[in-house]
């Protein structure tokens, strides 16, 4: 089958104005309207006054075989612990930056 390729095509293209905002009407039904102050209640925002608030996290001291690196202060297994690091102890991702 042979095509023309120098004839006028419609791929989509709308050339109605009527047809262009049915077509927008209904896509915007189908969005869901978000309100605003909503969707920012739960957002605290930087300096806040965080005075009266209270933490309701329960901590568990390091175990044996963990450590807390003294470059990222975070709690690692000991088999994370670098080579030849003795104290500070430092993990293998911050030993080899």
């Amino acid at each position: 089958m042979a095509t023309d390729f120098d004839a006028p095509r419609n791929d989509g293209v709308i050339d109605n104005l009527d047809e262009l905002k049915a077509r927008s009407t209904t896509k915007s039904a189908s969005a869901i309207d978000v309100d605003e102050f909503e969707a920012a209640e739960g957002l605290e925002l930087p300096g806040a006054d965080l005075s009266g608030e209270e933490l309701a996290i329960r901590v568990l001291p390091a175990l044996d075989d963990e450590f807390v690196c003294a470059a990222c202060f975070l709690v690692y297994h000991r088999s994370q612990l670098a080579d030849g690091s003795s104290i500070p102890r430092i993990c293998r991702d911050c030993d080899h930056t």
